[in-house]
């Protein structure tokens, strides 16, 4: 049977965001607008069903105008492992080119994976039916966004920049989107965790703004860059 993937917005806005720049990782820096794999994330916050669905970014409304601010934050340069970490050691102050004052409309399909389509993974806890639909996970979503429920608090590029967030159910009478063109040049695109899930390598697209609105090609499309 096929299956009509379901799109869905929501709006999010925050104080501070950071989109880091992959080739700029000394310093942080970020990208002038959220990227796709930092919003596929803000709706994983609220549904992620492993093997079941994935989410597809398809469009990116800018609302405010792009805005930048320059901060030094306190950073642990090690990672925790066996043994303990004295942070008065590692501590490293380091300066961050950061967004101020964001908000963005992103909107996102949830596509869902029948059974037959499914890893042997999937069914090591979990024998689901074959009667499976796309409907309960559409229904999981809708009462989780339209209540304000989250598995995990969305942020915005960096956990300590946490995002605000609404669902949006009807795109009528909706603020309209930054008045700009730009050309954001090459940007992250995601992480291809399906060829190699341990140690995915990065996509990228060539973004483009117009009257506010970033148009995200499909992952299979030949514009995401691998």
């Amino acid at each position: 049977m096929e299956y009509t993937d379901k799109e869905y917005c929501l709006e999010v806005w925050g104080d501070w965001a950071c989109f880091t720049r992959p080739e700029l990782n000394v310093e942080r820096v970020s990208y002038d607008v959220i990227t796709p794999s930092a919003a596929r994330a803000i709706f994983e916050a609220i549904l992620f069903k492993r093997y079941a669905m994935r989410w597809q970014i398809t469009k990116i409304e800018v609302i405010n105008p792009i805005k930048w601010t320059t901060i030094r934050r306190n950073e642990v340069g090690a990672v925790a492992g066996k043994s303990p970490i004295y942070i008065e050691d590692k501590r490293q102050q380091k300066n961050s080119l950061l967004l101020k004052d964001v908000r963005y409309r992103i909107y996102a399909k949830l596509v869902f994976i029948p059974v037959k389509n499914r890893s042997k993974e999937a069914f090591g806890k979990h024998q689901p039916g074959n009667d499976e639909n796309p409907m309960k996970y559409y229904q999981m979503f809708e009462r989780r966004a339209s209540q304000g429920q989250c598995f995990t608090q969305p942020y915005l590029g960096c956990r300590e920049f946490s995002a605000s967030w609404k669902y949006i159910d009807t795109t009528e009478d909706l603020t309209s989107p930054l008045n700009e063109d730009r050309d954001l040049g090459i940007m992250l695109y995601d992480m291809d965790f399906d060829k190699n899930p341990k140690n995915p390598d990065a996509m990228f697209y060539r973004a483009k703004m117009e009257q506010g609105v970033i148009v995200v090609p499909n992952k299979d499309s030949e514009e995401v860059l691998r």
